[in-house]
């Protein structure tokens, strides 16, 4: 039983992952038919093609971590990894629905919510696969890790989750919001960066 589970489970996850993006992608979607104001020489389309930019390549991003996630390791699945895709995607669909310039404070802190909930499932994913004596051999050189290998995940959270709370004090599009949008999609990018050099490093022959 455990090595069938092991065997199926990733198929199973990215099937429910798989529906869960493209119920969010949609929704992305229907949002730009729906707002005429973004095919208008403004700056509040300006700023709303930003959001809908980072919204993007989250939504991109969280299928990119899973997929090289069961594609690397192998781990005997608990119930909350069945779980944690749709989590993932009920915050995805919030997010989206508070896109725009009227609640970009709330839009913030769901983004900082989904940031932190995928690195805990990252984290989650890590230890069970070291537990595994089938990943013994990528583990075996690398210590466990350290509440200092962190840091730069708990400052980016702080970051986009401080943007939100003063964006709810101060609410509207600022420099302030653009500015933490064009962060987010820098530190999005950054993490596909990490996400093909752990990928290139972990396949390396």
């Amino acid at each position: 039983m455990r090595e069938r589970t092991k065997e199926h489970f990733p198929t199973v996850l990215l099937t429910l992952l798989s529906i869960v993006q493209a119920l969010a992608l949609e929704l992305l979607w229907s949002f730009l038919h729906e707002h005429a104001y973004l095919y208008e020489l403004t700056w509040a389309a300006v700023h709303t093609w930003i959001q809908v930019s980072a919204t993007f390549l989250g939504l991109i991003l969280v299928l990119v971590a899973y997929v090289g996630n069961v594609m690397r390791f192998s781990w005997v699945p608990s119930t909350s990894d069945t779980v944690f895709p749709f989590a993932i995607g009920i915050l995805q669909f919030m997010l989206i629905d508070t896109m725009g310039p009227d609640n970009i404070a709330y839009w913030f802190l769901l983004m900082a919510g989904i940031f932190t909930m995928m690195h805990w499932v990252a984290h989650s994913t890590m230890v069970k696969a070291r537990n595994d004596s089938d990943n013994a051999d990528f583990f075996k050189s690398r210590a466990p890790a350290e509440l200092r290998d962190f840091y730069p995940q708990i400052t980016s959270v702080i970051f986009i989750s401080g943007v939100g709370f003063v964006l709810l004090l101060y609410p509207g599009i600022s420099i302030l919001s653009t500015l933490g949008l064009l962060g987010v999609i820098s530190l999005f990018l950054f993490q596909y960066y990490s996400v093909a050099r752990f990928w290139e490093n972990s396949v390396a022959e």
